[in-house]
């Protein structure tokens, strides 16, 4: 019983559109109006500024740090597999309520940042590596969605290969992660086949200096 209402708590804490609020709380929109129509990190970069989007980038992923650190108040000791399992469900759960929040009508976001911030609360270490994957891939680029896709698909290789996370259900839950955020992006694939895709101005001034001195 105690497991099941972790896990509801758990979806609550992700249906807390950080998006949404600060949108309509400081700049009188609703962001799921504007731009991709995502109520997420991204679209909140696009269309509000760099410090709006920082401020709903790190919202979301406390949404899935908080999740997995639900785990704690449990009866399971903590390096069993049960306590993983728990872990890798409660992360899942803030995942889906970023998507579909209960409390902004079931109209969220991708859920990149929270899944971040459930790798996050999970092992660390693998964490640091993906935001490495993750920023070398947007100042290469700047492209939020290539280096989230590129990012992703790090992720089960880094399980399998480098760290070999020995419990099956974060395997699996890696490889399923890396196939979910791929079809997620299939209009942002199509995009970046066509040339279409938008760029996050996060690096105006080198992108500046760079166009004058061509």
């Amino acid at each position: 019983m105690l497991d099941i209402l972790l896990v509801v708590l758990a979806y609550l804490i992700g249906s807390i559109s950080s998006a949404v609020l600060v949108s309509k709380r400081f700049y009188g929109i609703d962001i799921r109006e504007h731009g991709s129509g995502n109520a997420g990190a991204t679209n909140t970069f696009r269309i509000l500024g760099k410090n709006a989007g920082i401020i709903v980038m790190v919202a979301d992923m406390l949404k899935g740090f908080l999740a997995v650190k639900l785990s704690l108040v449990s009866s399971y000791t903590w390096t069993s597999e049960p306590f993983v399992n728990l872990q890798v469900v409660l992360g899942i759960a803030a995942v889906l309520g970023h998507i579909f929040p209960i409390f902004a009508g079931f109209r969220g976001g991708k859920g990149i940042a929270t899944l971040f911030g459930m790798i996050l609360g999970i092992q660390p270490l693998v964490a640091v590596s993906l935001v490495g994957v993750f920023m070398l891939m947007l100042m290469a680029t700047r492209y939020v969605s290539l280096s989230s896709i590129s990012a992703s698909i790090a992720f089960p290789l880094l399980i399998l290969f480098i760290f070999r996370e020995p419990e099956l259900s974060y395997k699996i839950f890696a490889i399923g992660t890396a196939a979910l955020v791929v079809l997620t992006h299939h209009k942002n694939i199509t995009r970046l086949i066509t040339g279409s895709e938008s760029k996050v101005p996060i690096f105006k001034k080198r992108d500046k200096k760079r166009k004058d001195n061509e």
